[in-house]
This record gives structure tokens, C-alpha cells and sequence, in this order.
């Protein structure tokens, strides 16, 4: 391998020499052309002779990337008339003229003055030019020519990226990347980096290189067996646990992941498969251990399973590895707990005859404890289902009887719920429908089906039907229908109606004779007897209402009202309407007068002059002074609640009730104006509970001038009063004024 590296190095540098010399050899067979003088034929048989001429250059190649100190020579320009005297003069124009490319208009030498790059500019084009010193006149036609530039390996290469990520199956054989070792383990190492390195110019001494960074990423394979950590796991449950209820969970590891580490769990053996069932939580690869049915600790207290933890996915490529699969042995121990009592049928349904006797036994139910202590049980009816009290239940023998009389008619079915809870341990109960049916008994007479009544026609021929009736029974079926129609044997020879039994528990009601007279008779009662088909069988006697009504040829009903009837054969039609039109006439005549009678009217409202209540409404005069007593009646000031007795203070409850002195209370007509001031000043000087204010105060000034001293019992008050107002500086800042008012003469002096 290496001799056959060498040997396209060599020959990839020979392929180079051969096109670098091909192409010099091209442009200076291009660059020298030998422009000889020719013959041209002129006028008149004229022979023209052109002098050669031509340009001479030694290269037009530079070399990128040039860092000498002297710019570097690129070419020359030589033109064949230029005869080394100075009188030629080279000019260079295009691109980079003057700027990257400079010459010597003497000599023709183009020099590159700056450094060149074949990567960013691969060539130039030049157009020379040689011109007469003295008078700048062209010697020669602009010839254009080409420089340029010459690679160099300047570059490095390069990767498109900075780093790569390359993924590889675990235990992969081959690659463009080739794997060291033959299995490779993910689950030892999943990732390796690489750094790679790339050589220009075949790898040979002067190339250049280049380096990236490889992330290797070994991806997974289902190469491993689900294991369990352990081979017996030990659960527990109690027997109340519920089924859907989690007993527990079991794990088996696999080391793979995603869909390869994906793990199913099942349930291949054991004594409780009937009795548990295993689910997988795919979220934690658990296999959870769930209750499938109900438990009972007397009856077994322990089970085993066999679990099976299973790959969902497989590689056949290594099913060499296998098997896939791990088993596990799972112990379920069952606990007991107290449960409550349990009767031995989900539900009880009895039957007792209506009517039945108070005391009659309906069933009886039972339970029992399931617990080894069997206690002993005791019975209750849930009083919300046995609203009426219609039963009773021994709380010993779970014996339920009647307590009153029941009506199947009113409930037929009694849908109650008995309690069963252990004698010691009261939190204990089970609860237990029993439906109780009530039998039917006969006991209730047929009746009509509705409230009938019949309408026979006047001209009514003989044996016509003309009424259907139908009987209704609350008993049950069996003591209903089929139903019996007669009449009662009294009036089987009805001379008018009679009555046909269909014994389709309908009968119908024909007529007996022809005619009818509403005069005479409009109104007929006719009894019909009606029995059922019960035993023993009951009857009753209802009663048909048959009116009599008068009727066109074809037998539709006119009129069944006799008095009707008598008022249009004694009144004719005109008569009739004369009588409306004058109730007519006589009601517009009354709300004429009406009318008439409230625009008259007067109006009710007082003008406010004529309005003389002067004791009410009239403030503005000082009145007679204490001798006018017919202006106001001072009964008004008298407080009708204090006539009787001593007024309580409303405010705050006092400390003690204080009782008005007899004699003291002014007569409840009194008049005397004097009398009654007085009276009320002495009551509030001698009141510790009276208000913090002046009650009377309303008329204690009145006005400047009057004759009249204050009335203010504020005023009245002596310090040769007996009374102790000291108490008043306990009630607090709202009665502060009051206390400073009728304080001691202590307190008085304390402050001045």
C-alpha cells in the first residue's frame, strides 16, 4: 500500500512539470511573433514593402504570495524598431496598470510592485504600446497580452466543519471509519473522539494539512437480556384491599436502551393467576402487581406467582445471545383485617298480604362476621327507608314484621334497608336492601271509569244505544276485571233504560221505549251494579246521570236545558231584543249621569288662607305670656309614658334605680303651668339617672327682655343638695361635663 502512495506522488509531479513547461512554451511561441515584411500589390502595378516589426518578452508568469525586498520582474517589452538610443518610450495601460504593474518606459521592464494572490485574481490583462519620446506618436500598433499568476501551495486544506458526528452500531464489522476492536460494547463506553488529519500535495515533504475533530457515537443494539436483581420477591395485602388495588412492583434491568430496553411483564404460573394479574408501567419498565379479585384471609392466606419479564423487541442478528427473557418468583401474603358483617344474600326479597294483622312476620335475614372471633350481630332497619314505620325488626333473630296495616293500593312495593353491625365493635355494619311486595287482596269494589253522563235524545227510538260505560278496579289484575254490568233487581224491568252487558268490561246503555218529553222529565238516574271477577267477589252500585235533549232529524244535540226549552216557546224573538235594547238605553243613561255629576263636583282641597289650624302650624307670635292658656294645651309637654311611673334612663343601665318621691307626680290633666315646672325641675335635681341634658330645654330661653328667669334645671342646682353626684366620674368622658357640674366641693377645689 505505501509503494503504491509513492508511486501516484511521482507521477502527479511529473504530470505537473509537463504542464508547466507546455504552457511557458505556448505563450513565448505566442509572445515572439516573427512579424517578417511581406508584399502587398499597389496601385498601378505597385510593390509595396512593409518593415517587420515585432515584440520581444522574456515572461508574462509571476509567482503569488512574492515577500522579496525588490518587486519582482514579471517581463519585458522590446520592440524591433528600437535601436537602444532612448527614443522609444513604452507605455502600459489595463488592469492593475500603474498601480501592481509597473514599467520601465526605457528599458520595457514590467515590474510587480505588490504581492500577488492566484486565489483572489488569477490573471491580468495588459495592453503595451511604444511611442516616439519627442513626440509621443505610436511607433506600433497596442499589442495586448496576459500575466498570470502562478500557483503556489499556500493553502492548507480544509474541512467543510469544524467538528463531525458520526454514529456506529455497537459491534459493527466494517466502515469507512473501521473499528479497532471486533465487539465494541456501548454499555462499556458509548463515545470516542478522533482526530483526523488531511495532507495536500499527496503527503510529500512542503504540503500542507489540515485537522478535524470526530465525536463517535456508538449506538445501541438489543445485545442484552432483561435480568431481575433478585429471584423471590415478598408482597403483602390485606384481604379489604379492593380489586384494581396495587399490591406491588417488580423490575428487571436491561441494560439496553429505547425500544431495546423495552420490557413486557406477565404472569406464566402459579396458584394466584386466578387471583392477580401484572400490568407493565412503561414509564419505569415496572411490572406492577395489581388485585384481580377479592380476598379472604380464612379461607387462604398465602400465594405464589411466576413472572416473566420479556424484551418486546429482538434482533435476530443476536438471538444467539438470548433468551431474551428472565423469570422471578413472586410471594403474595394475604393479612387479615376486621371486617365488617356480611350477609348471605346480596338481597332479600319478601311478600305480605295487605291488610295483613299488626305483628305479622315478613322474613328474616342473617349475617355474620367473617373475622375468626365471629361476634355476634345485631340488626336495624335505616329509619330513612321506613319513613311511616311500617316494620319492625328483632335486633337478635334479624326477624322483620309489621307494624300497622299496609294498603297495597296506596304502595305496593316497600324497598327498606336493614343495618347489620357487630355487638363490640359499633364502626362495624353492613347495609343490605330488602324489598318487601305487598300481596293484593279483593278488597276494593269496581267503579265507573269516569264520572259519566248521558244525553238521550227526545225522539230516541226504541233499543237505540247511546252511551258506552267502562269499570276500573285499584286491585290488582287478579282481582279485577273480567267485569259484571247489571241492574240492580229492583228496577230490572226499567220501563226506560235498560242495560246489556258486552263482557268485555264495557256494557251499554239502551232505550226501552220511544219518546222522550223534556217538560215532563229532562233528568233520569239510572243504578247500575258492578262486580268483579275476585274471590271472594266485591260490587258496587253506581249511578248514571241521563239528561234528556232535544235533537235534530239526524240526532244531533240542540238543547238540553228544559227551561230553555219553555222561555222560547213563551217569548218570541223580537220580544227578546226589545229587552236587551232597553238595558242598553238605562246603562248609558247612568254613565251619563255620572259623568255629569263628577265635573260638578267641588274640588277637595283647602286654599291655604282659608286653612285656620293656628295651634300647629302659626309660630310667629309670643302669645299672652303664663296667663294664655287657650293658645296651647300643655297636656301635649306631659309625656303620657311618665303619668304611670318613674321613666328609666335608655342610654345605659345605672347603677341603682332610683324611685320618684310620691307626691311629687303632677295630676294627669293639670293645667297649671307653674306648678308643672316646678314639679320637673325638683325631678331632675333629685334624678341621678337622668339625661346629660336639659329635657325641657326647648322653652328654657324666651327671647331677650322676658321677665322670666332660666328654666334650665342646670341652673337650679344648689350645693345644699343632699345628693352624692360622685358616681358620675365613673361613667366616662360623655358624662365628664355632668361630673364637673354637680361634683363634690372637693373636686372643685382640687381643679382650681
Amino acid at each position: 500500500m505505501k509503494e503504491d502512495n509513492c508511486l501516484h506522488a511521482a507521477l502527479i509531479c511529473l504530470g505537473m512539470l509537463y504542464y508547466s513547461h507546455a504552457i511557458t512554451t505556448e505563450k513565448l511561441n505566442h509572445a515572439r511573433p516573427s512579424l517578417h515584411g511581406h508584399h502587398e500589390k499597389g496601385k498601378e502595378g505597385q510593390v509595396l514593402h512593409r518593415s517587420k516589426r515585432g515584440w520581444v518578452w522574456n515572461q508574462f508568469f509571476v509567482i503569488e504570495e512574492y515577500t522579496g525586498p525588490d518587486p519582482v520582474l514579471v517581463g519585458r517589452l522590446h520592440s524591433d524598431i528600437d535601436s537602444g538610443d532612448g527614443n522609444i518610450k513604452y507605455i502600459l495601460s489595463g488592469e492593475g496598470a500603474g498601480i501592481i504593474f509597473v514599467i520601465d518606459d526605457k528599458s520595457g521592464n514590467i515590474h510587480a510592485t505588490k504581492t500577488l494572490d492566484r486565489e483572489e485574481r488569477a490573471q491580468y490583462t495588459l495592453t503595451a504600446q511604444a511611442v516616439d519620446r519627442n513626440t509621443n506618436r505610436p511607433l506600433e500598433p497596442p499589442s495586448e497580452f496576459i500575466v498570470k499568476v502562478q500557483d503556489i501551495n499556500d493553502n492548507p486544506p480544509e474541512f467543510l466543519h469544524e467538528n463531525y458526528h458520526a454514529n456506529v452500531p455497537e459491534r459493527s464489522n466494517v466502515g469507512i471509519i473501521r473499528t479497532a476492536l471486533p465487539n465494541m460494547d456501548r454499555e462499556a463506553k458509548e463515545e470516542y473522539h478522533v482526530v483526523i488529519q488531511a495532507k495536500d500535495m499527496g503527503g510529500h515533504m512542503g504540503g500542507l494539512s489540515g485537522t478535524t475533530k470526530v465525536t463517535i457515537t456508538l449506538t445501541d443494539v438489543n445485545d442484552n437480556p432483561p435480568k431481575f436483581p433478585q429471584s423471590v420477591y415478598q408482597m403483602s395485602v390485606s384481604e379489604a384491599a379492593v380489586p384494581g388495588e396495587e399490591v406491588g412492583r417488580v423490575k428487571a434491568k436491561d441494560p439496553d436502551i429505547g425500544e431495546n430496553g423495552l420490557v413486557a411483564y406477565s404472569i406464566i404460573d402459579g396458584d394466584g393467576m386466578d387471583m392477580f394479574e401484572i400490568t407493565t408501567d412503561y414509564e419505569t419498565q415496572e411490572g406492577v402487581v395489581k388485585l384481580k379479585k377479592l380476598l379472604d384471609f380464612e379461607t387462604k392466606k398465602s400465594y405464589s406467582l411466576k413472572v416473566e419479564a420479556a424484551n418486546v423487541h429482538i434482533d435476530p442478528k443476536f438471538i444467539s445471545n438470548g433468551p431474551f427473557k428472565d423469570t422471578v418468583t413472586v410471594k403474595i401474603s394475604v393479612e387479615d383485617a376486621d371486617e365488617p358483617p356480611v350477609f348471605l344474600k346480596p338481597n332479600y326479597i319478601f311478600e305480605v298480604q295487605e291488610n295483613a294483622a299488626s305483628g305479622t312476620v315478613v322474613g328474616k335475614v342473617h349475617a355474620k362476621d367473617p373475622d375468626a372471633a365471629n361476634s355476634a350481630i345485631r340488626y336495624s332497619i335505616d329509619r330513612h327507608t321506613d319513613l311511616e314505620r311500617y316494620f319492625i325488626i328483632n335486633a337478635e333473630d334479624g326477624n322483620i314484621k309489621t307494624i300497622k296495616a299496609l294498603d297495597r293500593e296506596e304502595i305496593a312495593w316497600h324497598n327498606i334497608s336493614v343495618f347489620a353491625v357487630e355487638v363490640h365493635k359499633q364502626h362495624q355494619e353492613a347495609k343490605v336492601p330488602v324489598a318487601i311486595k305487598v300481596v293484593d287482596v279483593n278488597d276494593n269494589a269496581p267503579k265507573f271509569a269516569a264520572a259519566y253522563e248521558a244525553f238521550v235524545c227526545e225522539n230516541a227510538r226504541s233499543n237505540q244505544q247511546f252511551i258506552t260505560i267502562s269499570a276500573d278496579d285499584k286491585d290488582d289484575s287478579a282481582n279485577g276485571p273480567r267485569f259484571i254490568f247489571s241492574l240492580p233487581p229492583e228496577i230490572i224491568h226499567n220501563p226506560n233504560f235498560t242495560l246489556r252487558d258486552n263482557r268485555d268490561n264495557t256494557a251499554s246503555v239502551l232505550v226501552r221505549r220511544e219518546g222522550f218529553s223534556r217538560q215532563k222529565q229532562d233528568l233520569y238516574l239510572l243504578p247500575i251494579v258492578i262486580s268483579d271477577g275476585g274471590l271472594p267477589p266485591m260490587s258496587s252500585t253506581n249511578t248514571l246521570t241521563i239528561r234528556v235533549c232535544g235533537c235534530d232529524s239526524n240526532g244531533s244535540l240542540l238543547s238540553c236545558n228544559a227551561e230553555a226549552y219553555i222561555l222560547n216557546a213563551g217569548l218570541s224573538t223580537g220580544a227578546l231584543v226589545a229587552i236587551l235594547t232597553c238595558i242598553v238605553i238605562l246603562l248609558v243613561i247612568v254613565v251619563l249621569f255620572v259623568t255629569l255629576k263628577r265635573q260638578k263636583k267641588e274640588p277637595l282641597i283647602v286654599f291655604e288662607e282659608e286653612d285656620v289650624r293656628e295651634n300647629i302650624i302659626t309660630y310667629d307670635d309670643e302669645g299672652g305670656g303664663e296667663e294664655d292658656t287657650e293658645a296651647f294645651d300643655i297636656a301635649t309637654l306631659q309625656n303620657p309614658d311618665g303619668i304611670n311611673g318613674f321613666i328609666p334612663r335608655k342610654d345605659i343601665k345605672p347603677e341603682y334605680q332610683y324611685m320618684p318621691r310620691p307626691g311629687l307626680r303632677p295630676a294627669p290633666n293639670s293645667v297649671d303651668v307653674d306648678d308643672f315646672i316646678n314639679t320637673r325641675i325638683q325631678e331632675a335635681d333629685n334624678d341621678p339617672t337622668a339625661p346629660p341634658y336639659d329635657s325641657i330645654q326647648i322653652y328654657g330661653y324666651e327671647g331677650r327682655g322676658s321677665v322670666a328667669g332660666s328654666l334650665s334645671s342646670l341652673e337650679s342646682a344648689t350645693t345644699d343638695s343632699d345628693l352624692d353626684y360622685d358616681y358620675l366620674q365613673n361613667w366616662g368622658p360623655r358624662f365628664k361635663k355632668l361630673a364637673d357640674l354637680y361634683g363634690s366641693k372637693d373636686t372643685f377645689d382640687d381643679d382650681s
